[in-house]
């Protein structure tokens, strides 16, 4: 892997987190407010989840080599 690779995902990472402010902005504030009423277990535990999704899709898109 090399820096450009790391670069790249960044990039398209701050692209996607873009989308849903620019489109509906109403509605990431609900979300965010609603994520705030969470307790930290509840986030911690969807935090863990989506590393493992990412991983393993990571994993299945890149190949094991």
């Amino acid at each position: 892997m090399e820096w450009s690779d790391l670069w790249a995902a960044f990039a398209l990472y701050l692209v996607l987190e873009g989308v849903m402010p620019f489109l509906n902005p109403g509605g990431m504030k609900r979300a965010l407010e609603q994520l705030s009423r969470l307790d930290d277990r509840a986030l911690r535990i969807a935090g863990f989840a989506s590393m493992v999704a990412g991983a393993l899709l990571l994993y299945f898109v890149r190949g094991s080599s």
